[in-house]
């Protein structure tokens, strides 16, 4: 498996934090960045994952900003991306549950390093349950 990263300044020492747990799992990481806490925009990281979860370049994406929102509005708008802001394991569980979610989103302002770990953890290790949430997947992927 190999999960894309990406972050804004706000996000970057929790996008670090992610990156090496999941090298500690032995997941592949392509990191596309940003690479220090020098001011950036969002929205051409949130754009980034998006197009390499898309493109099949990566199988899923983990995005960090300041609060997780605005990285996850750039995201969403790449076709295809169904990313889930989860501040919570229950979110977490959900998220891949019900949505199937190809991109977590984080807040590193917002979310401290242990609960973010166990929300990356649940995320990842929670199943699609298909069945009536196919219709509702189904319909967001056309819009």
């Amino acid at each position: 498996m190999k999960i894309a990263t990406a972050s804004d300044h706000g996000g970057f020492a929790l996008k670090e934090e992610v990156k090496k747990h999941l090298m500690e799992r032995g997941i592949e990481v392509l990191d596309l960045g940003t690479h220090s806490e020098e001011s950036v925009d969002y929205p051409v990281y949130g754009k980034a994952c998006g197009e390499a979860v898309a493109s099949g370049k990566a199988d899923l994406g983990i995005v960090v900003c300041g609060t997780g929102i605005g990285i996850s509005i750039a995201a969403n708008k790449v076709k295809g991306i169904r990313c889930g802001l989860c501040t919570s394991v229950e979110m977490a569980r959900l998220t891949k549950q019900h949505n199937n979610a190809n991109i977590l989103a984080l807040g590193g302002r917002t979310t401290e390093t242990g609960l973010a770990m166990e929300i990356v953890d649940t995320w990842l290790d929670t199943e699609f349950e298909g069945g009536r949430h196919q219709r509702r997947v189904d319909l967001l992927d056309q819009m």
